[in-house]
């Protein structure tokens, strides 16, 4: 299986209306300090057309990664996020201490 689909197949187990960092994806698929392929593999994901739930995916601040590149689906993101039930504060963040994903956990 390569590192993409690995990365695939963990996003798809967070769970609804929670998220996970791209570091914390990372961990999971023993790509350790690794972060950013995590972000090139959600990238590539068709965003209209899948069944990864790529949006659920933010950075270790709790924030959505913006980029010029993603050609809006910043936005789309956070919309995403919101239908969820995720509140933002008004600063943008996101409490992880309250909607991040725990793996075997709670």
């Amino acid at each position: 299986m390569n590192t993409y689909q690995v990365i695939y197949d963990i996003v798809r187990q967070i769970p609804y209306g929670q998220v996970a960092t791209y570091g914390q994806i990372a961990d999971l698929a023993q790509l350790y300090g690794k972060a950013r392929l995590v972000g090139y593999a959600l990238y590539r994901v068709d965003m209209q057309n899948s069944d990864i739930p790529w949006h659920r995916v933010i950075n270790a601040k709790g924030e959505v990664s913006e980029s010029p590149l993603r050609y809006g689906t910043d936005y789309l993101q956070r919309s995403l996020l919101e239908a969820e039930g995720i509140e933002f504060s008004p600063e943008g963040k996101v409490d992880l201490r309250k909607y991040l994903w725990r793996p075997g956990g709670e």
